[in-house]
């Protein structure tokens, strides 16, 4: 059978730019859109899934975004609504941020001030 070797310098953190979103954050606007405060790991899930669905479509981005967990470079996880990434074939996102005017909305729900991040996948 063929040896596989992996070098090192050819491994490729997957990073994403988008903006982060605190996971409470997502429970308060799903407790807002009249779901009930989740109790179960599986409803957090549920929970974060239906409002971050809710978010990315009311505000505009849905269709060329998605929902990630990362982490920052001091290693705190958050969900982030990202719109590119650094593997775009696999992850079907461009390799840049798209021009504000497509984001704005979303960075104004939001209440982010400067334009989005990037962040490691967790």
């Amino acid at each position: 059978t063929p040896l596989l070797l992996i070098i090192a310098s050819d491994i490729v953190m997957l990073k994403y730019c988008g903006y982060l979103v605190r996971d409470e954050w997502m429970y308060q606007r799903g407790v807002e859109l009249g779901y009930p405060r989740p109790v179960t790991v599986e409803d957090k899930m549920d929970m974060l899934l239906l409002a971050s669905r809710d978010l990315m479509t009311e505000t505009g981005v849905y269709r060329y975004t998605k929902f990630r967990h990362v982490k920052t470079a001091k290693g705190t996880k958050f969900w982030c609504i990202a719109f590119a990434s650094n593997d775009p074939i696999s992850e079907r996102l461009p390799t840049c941020a798209p021009s504000e005017e497509k984001y704005k909305a979303l960075k104004e729900v939001l209440q982010k001030k400067g334009p989005p991040g990037w962040y490691q996948a967790s």
